[in-house]
């Protein structure tokens, strides 16, 4: 199949959703997780279908975690535990209510930034102490800061959680089945539950492997999130699905009852045609976005050589360490002001990220080069 990035411009900007509404139409939106495709067959059949039939109601059943099931089996040889399953309105509201399970007011979560910035928002609102144990050089995970933070965590007898992002939201890092075993390890020495952001999981590329966490030793005491929202442009249709290890389903089975009342049933809808049925179109969609990764290193290269790029092994999201270019703390503003592009902004992403932008992949080689051009003009 052909490249899925092939709606243009003029047909981008007829979207009302957040990427194609917050700036100005003279500003090329490279920043929210979005991507810039049309959906997937399969999924238009699946919403047409529901929509003719007038199926807008309550979602119902465990049919989105039977998908995901058989999704998981085929691309990571990991089969979740029906049973050990809930369908829940996103991945980041799961991620709240499992942490509301384990964790109680005051008590700290561990994260490792650079990383996806609405944890600091979310956990502060929920009322945790964030423990950051920041990613080393190589944007992998630095067991002695692990160690370091989980320690500072429990503290007190306090009750703690690690909230593990996989692949790792903005590096593009995929961790390797051994990082996340000595995860496990540590957390289980010091008595830290795991709960792992799944949701860019299905978007790895050859050269690398998903592991999913709860498929490693020592991890059944943990919990994933897990949603096609990301893979096949979905995030509008909110649906996740939370996943128990043997030893987290009694925690799990706590979840009060009206959280199932918050997905959509068109979503639920949605993500299970994609996890059933769109394989084809996700890999078409990963060709396209590990051409996109290589010219973004070939433009950079040309353009703007003093930017540090390592294409990310997973995601559609590239972390560009703009630090040599003598701007201030915050790129993006420069990007914006100057060269009329947004990007999310580095230092939203905590210790680690000033003097970084974070760079959407998922549009067409001709926009990504139209960007890169303006980002030049505006250093000049």
């Amino acid at each position: 199949m052909g490249s899925p990035f092939h709606v243009s411009l003029d047909e981008l900007r007829l979207r009302t959703s957040e990427k194609w509404r917050r700036y100005p139409s003279d500003v090329l939106p490279l920043w929210v997780a979005e991507m810039d495709v049309p959906l997937a067959e399969p999924v238009v059949r699946a919403l047409t279908t529901a929509i003719a039939l007038g199926d807008t109601g309550y979602p119902h059943g465990t049919g989105y975690a039977e998908a995901l099931a058989g999704f998981a089996t085929e691309r990571w040889g990991w089969t979740p535990e029906i049973a050990h399953t809930t369908v829940v309105p996103d991945v980041m509201m799961g991620i709240v209510e499992v942490l509301k399970l384990v964790t109680g007011d005051g008590d700290a979560v561990v994260v490792s930034p650079p990383v996806y910035q609405p944890f600091y928002q979310f956990l502060r609102s929920l009322d945790r102490r964030i423990v950051e144990a920041p990613l080393d050089a190589r944007h992998r995970l630095d067991p002695e800061a692990l160690d370091r933070a989980f320690a500072d965590a429990v503290a007190g007898g306090r009750r703690a959680a690690y909230l593990l992002c996989s692949p790792h939201n903005p590096t593009g890092t995929v961790h390797t089945r051994e990082e996340l075993t000595t995860v496990a390890e540590l957390a289980e020495r010091h008595g830290v539950r795991v709960v792992a952001d799944e949701i860019h999981a299905p978007l790895v590329y050859a050269g690398a492997t998903f592991v999913p966490y709860l498929s490693v030793p020592a991890a059944a005491n943990a919990f994933a999130l897990l949603s096609a929202s990301k893979a096949w442009n979905l995030a509008g249709l909110k649906a996740a699905v939370a996943v128990a290890g043997p030893e987290a389903a009694v925690d799990l089975a706590r979840m009060p009852p009206e959280v199932g009342d918050g997905p959509s049933h068109l979503g639920v809808i949605a993500h299970s045609a994609a996890l059933r049925l769109g394989g084809a179109w996700l890999d078409g969609l990963l060709a396209g976005l590990d051409d996109n990764r290589r010219l973004l290193g070939e433009l950079l290269a040309e353009e703007l050589p003093l930017v540090r790029y390592r294409p990310p092994d997973g995601t559609y999201l590239a972390w560009l360490d703009c630090r040599a270019l003598g701007l201030p703390a915050d790129p993006a503003e420069v990007f914006l002001a100057q060269g009329r592009v947004a990007f999310v902004p580095g230092p939203a992403f905590g210790t680690g990220g000033t003097g970084h932008v974070r760079f959407n992949l998922a549009t067409s080689p001709e926009i990504i080069t139209e960007a890169v051009r303006r980002m030049a003009t505006a250093v000049r």
